[in-house]
Order: structure tokens, then C-alpha cells, then sequence
């Protein structure tokens, strides 16, 4: 693992977001030919956080990028705000921002520039984050979605699963945008879910999080961490609020996991959890 170089935060201008994009890039002090993780937060959170994997995949030869969203409580927009409605569609806004704008983010970090390889993109999100990075991966948001094409993998931690019947009553009267549509979602990707990660949004069990697997066309992986609920260990930092499964070694695994899965490596055989491919 090298030392790491992190710049926050870094602008990017966003005419009709209402606010420029804040955007924190880590990567290694040194090498050539960095693949590129794009990184989309869970609600609330921020650049900040997420430092057991974003400096773990820094440290690890990656460019990490991660924006902040709308829902971010160090932006605090209120409920009644015109653009709350919308934040689903504004967080992919903010990640194709990102695509679109890698070249200004690789030259905010001092030595970062012409390191880092673009056609190795990432992205990868946990939670909403999560729902949102697989929006580039082809997943569709009331129909049918389209896979970017300058992304070539995916990670999705705890994404969450079918819509419709399988919504509870609280999130389909407050989140109606929880409709999504995995068989356009080609992409090869990485799916992590907990086996005991019960969520108030939905009618199902823990397996609801495996629906992105299931549901989608091409090459994917699943990893199912045992005892394991939504925050796989405490992945948003330590002492995070709303980590309720603090395990250590969970967060030591899926480090090892999702590195391997990066460089295309067989992920590594443990007692944390099952794997199924296809």
C-alpha cells in the first residue's frame, strides 16, 4: 500500500444544480496508469465519508473521486426545497459531472496529472449511492436505462432492490423514484449484501439487496457477508451513527474483496461471507 494524496474540496461548476459540485479526489503519491473509482455516498453523508474504503482503494493504486450530493447533511437543503423531489435524478447528474470533468479533478491534486488511466472507470456507490452508480451501469429509473460507456465496472453495496409491490407503504408514499429496472444493467459489476440487512423500505427480507444480481444481464458477482447489515461493518467510517454491525474484520474483508475485484483478481476466500458468479 503507498501513501496517498487527498484534495478537497475541488469545484466543479454546475449551472442548474443550484451549487457547485463539491468533489474530494484521493489517489497514490506515486505510479502511472491509475484506474479510476468514481464513489456516490448513502443519504447524509459527504465527501468525508467512506475513508475505509476510499483511502483503502487510494492506497491500493486508485484515483478515488467523490462527490457530494444534494441530500448531504453538511448541505442541509430543506424538504421544501424545489430541487428535494428531484435529488435521485441530480445525484447521476453529479456523477456524469465527474465523467465529464476528469481531466480538471486529476489536475487539482499537485503530481496527479496525466496519471491517471480514464478507460478504467469505476463507479461504485453504497445505499442510495448505490441506486445511484448503478444509474451509469444501465439501470433504469421508470423505464429502461442506458449503460455509459466510458464506465467499465461496478461496484454496488447494499443497492436497493425491486420497486412497486415490494416497497413498504413509508417508501412508496416518500421515495416513488425507488423503481428501478436492473435488466438494462449490463455492465459487469461487484453486488455486496448483508444476510441480515432488514430495511424499513421494503416488505422482503435481507435478500431484497440481492436483486440487482439477479435481475441483470451479463457478467456479475455477489457477495453475501454473513451477519452483515446495512453498513457491512461500519464501511461510512468508525464510529459512524448509523453503523449497527461494527465488525472490524468485515471492513478488512471487503477491502481485500472490492481491491481484487478491481484489478480483475479472484476475490479472496473467507469465513465473512458466500460468493456466486455469472
Amino acid at each position: 500500500m503507498d501513501a496517498i494524496i487527498s484534495v478537497k474540496p475541488v469545484r466543479l461548476a454546475a449551472p442548474g444544480r443550484g451549487a457547485d459540485l463539491q468533489v474530494r479526489v484521493s489517489a497514490p503519491v506515486t505510479g502511472t496508469g491509475l484506474p479510476v473509482v468514481v464513489f456516490s455516498h448513502g443519504f447524509g453523508w459527504s465527501l468525508d465519508g467512506y475513508g475505509p474504503l476510499a483511502d483503502h482503494w487510494a492506497a491500493a493504486g486508485f484515483v478515488v473521486v467523490q462527490p457530494t450530493h444534494l441530500d448531504s447533511r453538511t448541505l442541509a437543503l430543506p424538504p421544501e426545497d424545489p430541487r428535494t423531489p428531484e435529488i435521485w435524478r441530480i445525484r447521476t447528474e453529479d456523477l456524469l459531472r465527474v465523467l465529464d470533468h476528469l481531466d480538471e479533478l486529476e489536475s487539482a491534486v499537485p503530481g496527479l496529472a496525466g496519471r491517471a488511466d480514464t478507460s478504467r472507470i469505476t463507479v461504485a456507490g453504497h445505499s442510495w449511492g448505490a441506486q445511484t452508480a448503478s444509474t451509469l451501469l444501465g439501470a433504469g429509473v421508470r423505464g429502461p436505462g442506458r449503460p455509459d460507456p466510458r464506465v467499465t465496472s461496478g461496484i454496488l453495496l447494499a443497492v436497493p432492490g425491486r420497486g412497486g409491490a415490494d416497497l413498504s407503504e413509508f417508501a412508496a408514499e416518500h421515495l416513488a423514484f425507488m423503481t428501478p429496472g436492473f435488466a438494462t444493467m449490463s455492465t459487469p459489476a461487484l453486488i455486496v449484501a448483508g444476510d441480515k440487512d432488514q430495511s424499513v423500505l421494503t416488505t422482503r427480507g435481507p435478500d431484497w439487496f440481492t436483486d440487482a444480481y439477479h435481475d441483470s444481464p451479463g457478467a456479475k458477482t455477489l457477495l453475501t457477508l454473513h451477519g452483515a447489515e446495512h453498513s457491512l461493518g461500519g464501511i461510512v467510517g468508525p464510529g459512524a451513527a448509523e453503523t449497527t454491525d461494527e465488525n472490524p474484520e468485515r471492513v478488512a474483508y471487503l477491502q481485500r474483496a472490492t481491491v481484487a475485484y478491481l484489478r480483475g483478481e479472484p476475490l479472496p476466500a473467507a469465513g465473512q461471507g458466500e460468493l456466486a458468479w455469472k
